[in-house]
């Protein structure tokens, strides 16, 4: 297998480093626009003859297609603005593809190529990270375990291990993608159709147990990616909420009402000046912990009629930074989990061809067991619940 992984940021470079983890895979390309600098986990497999480095710049689609012509898929971990062209080229020339997602309406885009993708026998898998990614083909296998799925509830952060006020917060990823995701309003199931509510509320606590303790969960967009649209009509309630240590939500709620997110520029002694960008840039070098580690918790339900009667079916995951080895538990399941699709739709076991999302096309039992190889564990278990009315 020969893989093609665009950018080298943090989750592209875990993506690298664990297929350089298979001896099957015979050859990894990574590129990206700057290469100079990779994370020391990664920079260790340098010396080996599978692993090429390469500077390329993703809006020169010539040298993209000429990466794209000896590997077998492409694994796109570059920002998703990218996305819609990157598969289009991935398409066009015949390689598996999958991407980290991040944005909802550019799938629907990427989904418009599934015609073209069954013509030249690949296999196009947008959204394969944690969330969107990892979740949903949890929730998807919770429904169709159901023989009739009532309620889908998904949870998911990443968290600091040691957290500090007043946000109890560390920076896991892009901060304009969080604030994105605190400012837009979240698409849900309600009443067995697609609905949107605000982002950073209806907060609920969570119970994980110690070390983690009680969390928040709230309102996000994002994480549903298509499934409001797939599922509509075949559940009645879905949702996708954030985890983040008690406390959060009400004061990133207070930071956006006082206009301090808003994308509208203002002014101020006479410079025009966008209120977030001021707020990054106050807040990033704050929230950047080089030597934090970080944790991931996860939390997929699906009620409904079982076999038995009514049950929920629940898949937990806690995972932390691997010390031994200097990668995020972000990276683990992000980065990871693109890395675990693409070599399933090399060896030719995901659903397909054609473009599909991850819920549609990755096989749970196969997913998770690539996970627990990694260290990552997800447990599940089935619990009766009492018949409605009582």
């Amino acid at each position: 297998m020969r893989f093609l992984v665009l950018g080298a940021g943090l989750q592209g470079s875990a993506c690298a480093y664990d297929l350089m983890q298979n001896d099957l895979v015979e050859r990894v390309v990574l590129a990206d626009i700057d290469v100079t600098s990779l994370p020391p986990f990664l920079e260790r497999c340098r010396g080996d003859s599978r692993l090429s480095v390469v500077q390329a710049d993703a809006r020169d689609h010539t040298k993209l297609r000429e990466l794209m012509g000896g590997v077998d898929a492409c694994l796109n971990a570059l920002p998703y603005y990218f996305n819609v062209e990157i598969a289009r080229l991935a398409v066009d020339a015949g390689v598996h593809y999958a991407d980290l997602g991040g944005n909802t309406a550019m799938v629907f885009e990427q989904l418009k190529l599934d015609d073209k993708a069954k013509e030249r026998g690949i296999t196009a898998i947008p959204d394969c990270g944690l969330a969107p990614g990892m979740v949903n083909i949890l929730a998807a296998e919770g429904i169709r375990r159901l023989k009739k799925a009532d309620t889908v509830k998904i949870r998911v952060g990443g968290l600091p291990q040691n957290p500090l006020p007043p946000l109890n917060y560390q920076i896991v990823y892009s901060l304009h993608g969080v604030l994105d995701y605190y400012t837009t309003l979240s698409w849900v199931v309600r009443d067995g159709k697609p609905a949107q509510v605000d982002p950073l509320t209806e907060v609920e606590p969570v119970q994980f147990p110690e070390p983690i303790g009680e969390l928040e969960a709230f309102h996000t967009a994002g994480g549903l990616s298509t499934m409001p649209w797939t599922y509509e009509g075949k559940v009645r309630t879905m949702e996708y909420k954030t985890l983040r240590y008690p406390g959060h939500a009400e004061i990133m709620r207070a930071i956006r009402s006082l206009g301090l997110l808003d994308l509208t520029p203002v002014e101020v002694k006479g410079q025009s000046v966008v209120p977030r960008d001021v707020f990054i840039a106050c807040v990033e070098p704050r929230l950047r912990q080089p030597e934090g580690r970080d944790l991931v918790a996860v939390r997929v339900e699906a009620e409904g009629e079982g076999d038995e009667g009514p049950t929920r079916l629940v898949w937990d995951l806690v995972d932390y930074f691997d010390a031994a080895n200097g990668i995020s538990a972000m990276e683990r399941t992000t980065g990871f989990s693109l890395s675990i699709t693409g070599q399933l739709q090399a060896s030719g076991k995901v659903r397909g061809p054609g473009v599909s999302t991850p819920d549609q096309a990755v096989p749970a039992d196969l997913y998770v067991a690539e996970l627990a190889k990694r260290g990552i564990h997800i447990h599940f278990r089935q619990e009766p619940l009492p018949p409605p009315g009582k």
